[in-house]
């Protein structure tokens, strides 16, 4: 939903569901798709990154200032929380935690 945020680098947050392992320092690469890849498919990476914070947070009390570090700027928490209800529906509510993931661009 976000490759265009990583390729221009106005995205530095993530949401996820799970990724608990992850902690500040972690290097990794942000990939255009890893799931449902068909056969003889392969992952393509957008940019290296690294995670500068990771916490747990519930999707509805996502500050104004993360619609911006999320790529959205033009959105309201409320829009940007409705946007991942929808995609995940109906595993996710206003209400799930998910992980806040903080990072920084390696490459240029």
């Amino acid at each position: 939903m976000t490759t265009e945020q990583i390729k221009d680098r106005s995205k530095t947050v993530t949401r996820r569901f799970g990724w608990k392992f992850l902690k500040p320092g972690d290097e990794l690469w942000a990939v255009e798709k890893s799931m449902g890849l068909k056969p003889g498919e392969k992952v393509k990476r957008l940019a290296k990154i690294r995670v500068i914070d990771v916490r747990e947070e519930s999707l509805n009390m996502m500050p104004l200032t993360d619609c911006a570090k999320e790529g959205f700027p033009e959105m309201m928490p409320q829009d940007f929380m409705q946007m991942l209800i929808n995609h995940y529906s109906p595993k996710v509510t206003g209400s799930s935690i998910v992980n806040r993931i903080e990072f920084e661009y390696l490459d240029t």
